[in-house]
C-alpha cells in the first residue's frame, strides 16, 4: 500500500545526515513512539517510508510518525548508549522492552560495611556493595538466602558492632548469626565468611565443602559432637543447593546461554548464567513490542537492556544467531568488565548443545505460561459475567477501580487506588493520594481520594476539548483520563454514601457503577438498595473483588509506611542543629536513609555539598 509521508517529514528525509546517531519518531501529539539507531541515520530513518517495508509492524509505525527528532554521535557506541537510555526514558510503545519494566531483585552484600549485612534490593548503586542474580522473583531470592544463612549465619539487625554488648538476639542462639555484637567473632572472620558466602554465590563450592568436611572431623576427633553435628547441618544446607549446580564445563568458565521463544506475539528469553564450570542458576524475561522484529533485532534489544543492568558481566555470551552489532556491543560490555568479552555463535559441540537447552527451556516456559494466561482469561471472563449479573451492570466491568483508606490514628493516612483491566493488575495506572484535609477519619479521606481522581478526570476531560495539541501529554495518563466500568470502595454503607456524594458532584452517578466490599461477611452494597448482595463463597465474581480489595488494601498500607517511615527520618533529622528541609533531603538522598548515616563518618558527611564540618559532627553525635 503506497504511503507518502506529511511534508514536514518530507523535508526532514531530505536533509538527514550520513553520520552514526540515534532517531526518535513522534506522533501528532509530540509522544515518542519509537526509538532507533544507525551508523548511518540517512538510509535508516529513510527505509521507514520505502515503498515496501519488511512488517505490519512498521506500516502502522510510519502511517503515525508526524515528527522526527536526530541526535547525532560520534560513534556507534555512543548511539548505542544513548538509544539505550532514551528508551529506558520514554518506554516508547513500538520498542522491545521487558514486559512491565520491572527491576529484577539481587542479593546485595554491603561489602562496604565493616560487618557486611546480606539483603535483597531492586537497585544497583555503585556504593561498594556486591550483588548477585538476578531472580526472577523476590520468593526465589529469600528461598536462597534462607538456605545459605544456615551456612554462613551472617547478622541482619541495624545495630552497631562494637563486640560488647551484653547479650546477642535471638539469631545468635538459634545458630542464624554467629554474633559479631559480643565478640563471638571479629571482623576479620566475619568478612572472611561472607567472602565464603560471595563464592559460593559464585559457583566455588568445592573448597567450601572441604574446609567444612575437615572442620567436622576434627570436631569430632576432639570429641567436641554438638559442633560437628552443627557443622554437619550445615554441609547438608550446601549439598542442598550445590544440588542445583550442574556442573557443564571447564572450572574456569564464565559464560551467560542466551536463548528465545516466540509465539503469536509473545516472546520468552532465557538466561543461563555459568560460573567457574557450574550452572549456578537460570531465569526467563518476558518481552513486549517483538510483533514484526527480526529475531535478530529481538536478541540485540534484549542483550543491551538486560546487560543495562546486569550485576555481573561474563566473559562469553552464548547466542543462538549473530546480531547486527556484535562488534559494538562487546566494545560496550567490555568497558563495563574492564576486560575482553566475547558474543559467540557456537556451531558445534557442548556450547551449541547448551543454546539448544536454554532454547528448549525458553519454549517450554512460554508454553507453560501462554497455557496459564489463557486459563486465567477464561476465569475473568467468567468473574466479569458474574459480576454484571449480581450488581445488573451493563456490560461486563473491563475497567475496575478499588479504593481503600489507610493511617495510624489519623496520622499519615494514604488512599489508594488499583485498577483491574480485564481481571488483571495494571500497575502502571496504580496511584496513591497522600490526604491532606481530614485527619481520623475515613469516609472524609474517601471523600478526599475520589474528589481529587475525579477532579483529575474533569481537567482531562477539559484538557482534550479546549487544548487538542496537549492531548498527547494526557493521554498517557490512562489513570485519570479513563472512567471505570465498576468502581469499588472498601467498606460498608458510609463508605458507599461518601461515594454517592462524590460521583453526584461530578454528575457522574449514572455513568460509574458503584459497590461497597463490607470486610465481615464479604458482602456488597450498592446504592439505593437496603438489602446486600453476596456473591456464592466458590464464585469468581467473589474472588476477583477480593482480590482487588486485597490489592488495594497493600498497595495503601504500602504507601503508609513510606509516609510514616518519612516523617519518622525527617523529624530526628529535623532535631539536630543546622539541619533544615533542604539539608535533611541532600542527606537522605546521598546516604539512602538514617542507616547510612549512622555508618558514615564525620568526614564522610561533612564532604557532601552543603554540609559544614560541624553540622556533620552534630549529626554524629546525635545519631550515636
Amino acid at each position: 500500500m503506497s504511503y507518502t509521508p506529511p511534508e514536514n517529514v518530507q523535508k526532514i528525509l531530505k536533509n538527514l545526515p550520513q553520520r552514526p546517531g540515534v532517531y526518535l519518531h513522534k506522533d501528532k501529539h509530540g509522544v515518542i513512539i519509537y526509538v532507533g539507531k544507525s551508523v548511518n541515520l540517512r538510509h535508516r530513518v529513510r527505509s521507514y517510508f520505502a515503498k515496501k517495508v519488511d512488517s505490519t509492524k512498521t506500516e502502522q509505525l510510519r502511517r503515525q510518525i508526524t515528527d522526527i527528532e536526530i541526535i547525532t554521535t560520534d560513534t556507534e557506541l555512543e548511539a548505542l548508549l544513548l538509544e539505550m537510555n532514551l528508551i529506558k526514558k520514554h518506554r516508547p510503545r513500538y520498542n522491545v522492552h521487558m514486559k512491565d519494566d520491572k527491576r529484577m531483585p539481587y542479593i546485595k552484600v554491603h561489602w562496604r560495611d565493616n560487618f557486611p549485612k546480606v539483603t535483597v534490593t531492586r537497585r544497583m548503586v555503585r556504593d561498594g556493595s556486591r550483588y548477585f542474580g538476578p531472580y526472577t522473583s523476590v520468593w526465589a531470592v529469600h528461598q536462597t538466602l534462607d538456605l545459605l544463612r544456615k551456612i554462613f549465619p551472617y547478622l541482619t539487625c541495624d545495630r552497631t558492632i562494637t563486640g560488647k554488648d551484653g547479650r546477642a538476639c535471638l539469631y545468635y542462639d538459634i545458630k542464624l548469626c554467629n554474633g559479631p555484637c559480643i565478640g563471638a567473632v571479629n571482623r576479620e572472620q566475619y568478612r572472611t565468611m561472607i567472602q565464603q558466602l560471595m563464592d559460593f554465590l559464585n559457583g566455588k563450592s568445592e573448597h567450601i565443602i572441604k574446609q567444612l568436611e575437615e572442620k567436622m572431623q576434627r570436631r569430632a576427633e576432639n570429641l567436641q559432637f554438638e559442633k560437628a553435628a552443627e557443622i554437619r547441618d550445615q554441609l547438608k544446607a550446601v549439598n542442598q543447593v550445590v544440588a542445583k549446580q550442574k556442573v557443564i564445563a571447564a572450572a574456569n568458565t564464565d559464560q551467560d546461554v542466551i536463548a528465545f521463544a516466540r509465539e503469536k506475539g509473545d516472546a520468552c528469553a532465557q538466561v543461563f548464567f555459568i560460573r567457574h564450570g557450574k550452572l549456578i542458576g537460570r531465569e526467563y524475561f518476558l518481552l513486549d513490542g517483538t510483533e514484526g522484529e527480526s529475531d535478530k533485532d529481538v536478541l540485540q534489544d534484549f542483550l543491551t537492556q538486560f546487560y543495562d543492568g546486569a550485576a555481573h558481566i561474563p566473559k562469553e555470551v552464548l547466542l543462538p544467531h549473530e546480531v547486527d552489532e556484535a562488534m559494538v556491543i562487546e566494545s560496550w560490555l567490555k568497558q563495563k568488565r574492564s576486560t575482553k568479552v566475547t558474543l559467540h555463535v557456537p556451531q558445534r559441540g557442548k556450547k551449541k548443545a547448551l543454546v539448544e537447552m536454554a532454547t528448549t527451556n525458553a519454549a517450554d516456559t512460554l508454553a507453560t505460561l501462554r497455557q496459564q494466561w489463557a486459563a486465567d482469561r477464561s476465569k475473568h471472563v467468567t468473574a466479569m459475567a458474574e459480576l454484571q449479573e449480581a450488581l445488573k451492570l451493563p456490560s461486563p466491568p473491563a475497567r475496575i477501580e478499588c479504593y481503600d483508606i489507610s493511617h495510624t490514628q489519623g496520622a499519615q493516612t494514604v488512599g489508594s487506588m488499583v485498577v483491574l483491566v480485564q481481571g488483571a493488575p495494571r500497575k502502571s495506572d496504580y496511584r496513591r493520594f497522600n490526604v491532606q484535609t481530614v485527619g481520623n477519619d475515613d469516609y472524609g479521606a474517601m471523600k478526599e481520594v475520589l474528589t481529587r481522581r475525579f477532579q483529575r478526570y474533569k481537567d482531562t476531560l477539559a484538557g482534550e476539548l479546549h487544548d487538542p495539541g496537549q492531548i498527547g501529554k494526557i493521554k498517557k495518563e490512562t489513570a485519570w483520563s479513563l472512567l471505570p466500568d465498576l468502581l469499588i470502595v472498601d467498606g460498608g454503607k458510609g463508605q458507599l454514601a461518601m461515594a454517592m456524594e462524590v460521583l453526584a458532584q461530578f454528575g457522574l452517578q449514572d455513568e460509574v457503577p458503584l459497590t461497597g466490599l463490607a470486610k465481615r461477611e464479604e458482602e456488597l452494597f450498592l446504592p439505593g438498595q437496603a438489602k446486600s448482595v453476596l456473591l456464592p463463597r466458590r464464585s469468581e465474581g467473589l474472588f476477583l473483588v477480593q482480590r482487588a480489595r486485597d490489592e488495594a488494601h497493600r498497595f495503601a498500607n504500602e504507601g503508609h509506611r513510606k509516609r510514616r517511615a518519612k516523617a519518622g527520618v525527617a523529624s530526628i533529622l529535623d532535631s539536630v542543629p543546622g539541619v533544615g528541609k533542604k539539608r535533611r533531603q541532600i542527606l537522605l538522598k546521598r546516604f539512602g536513609g538514617l542507616e547510612g548515616l549512622r555508618q558514615a563518618t564525620a568526614e564522610e558527611i561533612g564532604s557532601v555539598p552543603g554540609i559544614p564540618l560541624e553540622v556533620a559532627e552534630a549529626i554524629k553525635a546525635h545519631l550515636a
